[in-house]
């Protein structure tokens, strides 16, 4: 038998046996520590053999097979792993953490990644220039802001990669995002939100459009208003859900329920919903607080598709796309320049801003974390009187003088 002695698969190193092998297009030499005998030689093909197996079916680990060879750790230490595998073991580790929403859209985005970087591919084997190029590929035929949720995505997939030695150090990092331009606030003027009042159809309508104007709440957070939810006598809403568009109840976004107070146009409008009979009982519904805790809730849709359907079977509330949808049509029929839904909100934001709210109480409103978010987007109509403000402060100053 002259395998040990002078062969690319092994040698005598010393006096003990040595077993080479290619992995990662690297040539690998670990010697065993074992005496030369017929016994260790045979023992030695085995291991070389159990080697190349794993190699080849994409599961070796480096450690496992040789835990004392000073391989065993840094970028040799990473393991054998298809990508396809990898992201199955990741999906229902990552779901534990986040709503059953946010795992189908996590879902959906690393699905696409991975089939790009080539499902059958070891992780281990994947460098930073793989990402790279995957980043320009994305780009190409996609939104800079669809692209980011990727990467995002993208990152936190890969940075579990590293962790558990999966990949090598360095892909997360590779996710870098792209510098997105930031679309200024585009509010309706006065004169537009009396044109899109003039022009709905239907007094449920009117009063959901000043609703939005005069609260500033998400698409979501309208559509899943209820009617328990009001207090006329308060002059209060208390949001307490959000809907999405495939009809799930959650939390509004930071997770925080909120109470609004309302102007008078919006405790108006409150009151001619509540006046507004759609004939509906109050409905068992299930809003998600996080992945494993649910409430149910027993209450009344505040705006619903049935008042107005012409179908039989319309769903009991409304959900952000048929907003959307009733939305773009009551903007087409006033004849004025289109906006998406959520323009409500900024117009909202710029309305209190321009009559110089305190920007506390105004983030408040809206369910912003602090006022940072109010300065950062709506800078531009915050400097708007900026040429009396400081006559205002030097005012205020010599009164608490």
């Amino acid at each position: 038998m002259i395998w040990y002695r002078a062969s690319p698969s092994g040698a005598i190193h010393g006096n003990s046996i040595r077993i080479v092998f290619m992995w990662r297009k690297q040539r690998c030499r670990e010697t065993l520590g074992l005496p030369v005998t017929k016994a260790n030689i045979k023992h030695a093909a085995q291991l070389r053999a159990a080697v190349l197996h794993d190699i080849k079916i994409g599961t070796f680990d480096y450690g496992r097979h040789f835990p004392n060879s000073r391989h065993a750790g840094g970028s040799y230490a990473v393991r054998d792993v298809r990508l396809k595998a990898l992201v199955a073991r990741y999906k229902p580790l990552k779901a534990v953490d986040i709503t059953e929403e946010t795992e189908r859209r996590y879902g959906w985005a690393l699905d696409i990644c991975i089939e790009m970087l080539g499902e059958e591919r070891l992780g281990g084997a994947l460098m930073p220039e793989d990402v790279q190029r995957l980043r320009a590929d994305l780009i190409e035929d996609r939104a800079t802001s669809t692209v980011n949720h990727y990467l995002a995505t993208l990152a936190g997939f890969f940075t579990w990669c590293e962790k558990n030695s999966y990949c090598r150090p360095g892909l997360a990092e590779a996710c870098t995002r792209f510098e997105a331009t930031e679309r200024d606030p585009d509010p309706l003027t006065k004169a537009e939100f009396k044109q899109l009042i003039d022009a709905c159809l239907h007094p449920a309508d009117n009063a959901a459009i000043n609703l939005a104007v005069y609260t500033g709440l998400r698409p979501g957070e309208i559509c899943g208003l209820a009617r328990d939810d009001i207090d006329l006598a308060k002059g209060v809403i208390h949001v307490s859900r959000s809907i999405t568009s495939s009809g799930k109840f959650k939390l509004p976004k930071n997770n925080k329920k909120r109470t609004v107070l309302l102007l008078p146009p919006a405790v108006e409008a409150c009151r001619q919903l509540l006046e507004t009979e759609h004939g509906l009982q109050p409905q068992a519904i299930e809003v998600q607080l996080n992945r494993h805790e649910k409430a149910v809730e027993a209450v009344t849709p505040l705006l619903s598709p049935v008042l107005q359907a012409r179908k039989t079977k319309v769903n009991t509330w409304f959900v952000p796309s048929a907003w959307n949808t009733k939305w773009h049509t009551i903007q087409k029929r006033a004849k004025i320049r289109p906006r998406r839904p959520y323009q409500t909100r900024h117009t909202y934001a710029c309305w209190c801003l321009a009559a110089r709210g305190n920007l506390a109480f105004i983030a408040k409103q809206m369910g912003h974390k602090d006022f940072t978010m109010l300065v950062k987007v709506y800078a531009a109509w915050m400097d708007d009187e900026s040429p009396d403000e400081l006559q205002r402060i030097w005012q205020g100053m010599h009164r608490s003088i």
